[in-house]
């Protein structure tokens, strides 16, 4: 017998945390995220309650916690869009039809009650969170930014009547083609930055580049991804949310920035080093030793992780993505320890950003899919 339980008390909402840790304990491809921050779902002041009803399920068999599931309606993505939809996320199950069932008929009726028509997922409060269903790539290695799964989450899913919306892919960049490719780039670069009257921003550190441009990098966002699946407008508490997370990590060294002749930002592009082999093979809590893993990670990366890419609208079909392509090839070129560039995760359908990759050595041995589902 299944019998789910809303996450409602201390002692269960520590049980939904931790059921994933005990999951994959022993995996060696999943990177769990920071515990301390995954705990703030649960904070009646968490930055997204303004804008968000939530609800969190677990599921037990003969008494064993066998799963978990959140519900989401994001107001705010439902008024932009003119949709009446839920969404489920940080869903996670042994590999049990029942289980999956009764999981997803708990926030199925919760939506409806709240008068939703539809249900998609895996997608989180915003697009800044992990979203998508893992459903290639199984022998790689995730990383801080994306989801992993088990491989059997798709046919469970599926089996509940859940349809392709969206696909994501994630590729592995190596460094240009060749030599003459990043002189060609270089080249190009430079006649598009005379024809525009555009430059490169420069800052000291982390600190100066977000205080700089933290102010245009949100606008752009804000512009570039209007458009995109699962986006949502930025509120204040949003913005601050992505300045506390990425304020420790963010290096001029590793993201680009593109002003005009006003010294106004165009394009951007954000990467940081890559922390799974920090938090591979622990519970993402904060011990001593794993701090120890994470400055190192930061000191000598073995890899990036590209966050987040946006471009002026007015300027996408200007070739200036083309910049940020180079200085991505730069830093893979001139820092022998980088062994990657992970693109996370780019909209299958987004074809500027997959364009964009053309010119790397490139694999892609990652994809992601979120699913719909009429209520």
């Amino acid at each position: 017998m299944i019998e789910i339980k809303e996450a409602n008390t201390k002692a269960l909402q520590r049980a939904f945390l931790n059921f994933p840790l005990d999951l994959y304990k022993g995996n060696p491809y999943y990177v769990p995220p920071m515990y301390m921050d995954e705990k703030k779902i649960f904070r009646k002041d968490y930055v997204y309650n303004t804008s968000c009803d939530s609800v969190f399920f677990n599921a037990y068999k003969d008494g064993v916690l066998v799963g978990r599931v959140q519900g989401i309606i994001q107001r705010d993505a439902n008024a932009k869009n003119g949709e009446k939809r839920a969404r489920f996320t940080r869903y996670e199950s042994t590999d049990d039809p029942e289980v999956a069932a009764a999981l997803m008929k708990a926030v199925e009726d919760w939506a409806r009650s709240k008068g939703m028509d539809t249900i998609h997922g895996p997608i989180g409060y915003s697009d800044l969170e992990k979203e998508g269903l893992l459903i290639e790539g199984f022998d790689v290695s995730g990383n801080f930014e994306t989801t992993y799964n088990q491989p059997y989450y798709q046919a469970l899913i599926e089996g509940l009547g859940y349809k392709k919306e969206v696909d994501y892919t994630g590729s592995f960049l190596y460094g240009p083609e060749s030599e003459e490719t990043l002189q060609e780039m270089e080249e190009l670069v430079n006649f598009i930055f005379k024809r525009y009257k555009l430059h490169f921003g420069e800052s000291k550190n982390g600190a100066d580049f977000l205080k700089k441009y933290a102010d245009g990098i949100f606008d752009l966002i804000d512009k570039s991804y209007q458009g995109l699946y699962g986006t949502v407008p930025f509120t204040e508490g949003m913005r601050q949310l992505v300045l506390d997370n990425f304020g420790m990590v963010i290096s001029p060294k590793y993201s680009a920035i593109i002003l005009d002749e006003d010294n106004r930002p165009v394009c951007f592009g954000l990467a940081i080093p890559s922390l799974t082999r920090a938090f591979r093979g622990t519970r993402g809590h904060i011990t001593p030793g794993l701090a120890i893993r994470f400055l190192r990670c930061l000191r000598k990366p073995d890899g990036l992780d590209l966050c987040l890419i946006g471009v002026d609208p007015e300027y996408l079909n200007r070739g200036i993505s083309a910049a940020l392509s180079l200085a991505i090839m730069k830093m893979l070129h001139d820092n022998p320890s980088l062994r990657y560039a992970d693109t996370c995760m780019n909209l299958e359908e987004n074809y500027a950003i997959q364009n964009q990759w053309k010119r790397f050595r490139r694999d892609v041995p990652k994809r992601y899919r979120t699913y719909v589902k009429p209520l």
